[in-house]
């Protein structure tokens, strides 16, 4: 019912890409009304992201904090919109940590779980949503709401295939090469705590806060003119 609205609204303040899912069980404990979600996707910019070369970039630190201060606005709009609809919305930041168990290396609630629900894409080997439109080059944001919405594309099931590209140039190596099953815990594919030292040694570059470089070499972030790159 209210699906268009608020990817039209979203989409007209700059989203690249809106969703929407039902969580179910998924919800967060202290708030088990919530079990629906927009998900929000902010495109990074190309020519930013090809600054990445065997290490991340001033330019690209920047443009990454740039992204999530964008997509964190994004979602007040549609907690705006939601609310003045009668329903409830809680914002879940672009870039998140949890306060109860930093060693977990994970946010409040996870942006890819309402992502894959909504079928904007799959958890690639590298741990992030690899979708059709822009590969991995994406931000993400969520709202999470007791408004009923209904996603509006399938899951997809494509995946990595024998592609271990992200793997060869992890300089951490916290990617283990094994293609995600949706539902699966992520250390089946991905160490975040080897992920974040290796990112502490980029004190100089965006002090220890961002790498990129599996983002960068993935090969669906290929540039590609009007189409997708599941092909």
């Amino acid at each position: 019912m209210y699906e268009k609205e608020i990817k039209t609204l979203l989409e007209s303040n700059g989203a690249s890409a809106v969703g929407f899912s039902e969580i179910g069980d998924r919800a967060l404990p202290d708030f088990p009304n919530l079990r629906y979600a927009v998900t929000i996707i902010r495109k990074l910019s190309d020519t930013v992201v090809e600054t990445i070369d065997g290490k991340p970039t001033i330019m690209y630190f920047h443009h990454y904090r740039t992204t999530n201060t964008k997509l964190d606005l994004l979602a007040l709009d549609a907690v705006d919109f939601i609310e003045s609809q009668g329903y409830s919305a809680l914002p879940i930041a672009a870039s998140q940590s949890t306060n109860t168990d930093k060693e977990a290396y994970r946010g409040v609630f996870s942006h890819k779980t309402a992502a894959v629900l909504a079928g904007l894409g799959f958890i690639g080997k590298n741990a992030l949503l690899i979708t059709p439109q822009y590969g991995s080059k994406v931000r993400l944001a969520t709202v999470l709401t007791d408004m009923p919405l209904t996603a509006q594309h399938p899951i997809i099931t494509k995946g990595c295939g024998s592609c271990e590209i992200c793997k060869l140039a992890c300089p951490a190596k916290a990617i283990s090469g094994n293609n995600y099953t949706y539902g699966k815990p992520r250390d089946t594919i991905f160490d975040a705590r080897r992920c974040s030292e290796h990112m502490k040694t980029y004190k100089d570059i965006g002090r220890g806060a961002v790498c990129g470089i599996c983002m960068r070499v993935c090969p669906y972030n290929q540039r590609k003119k009007g189409g997708k790159n599941f092909d």
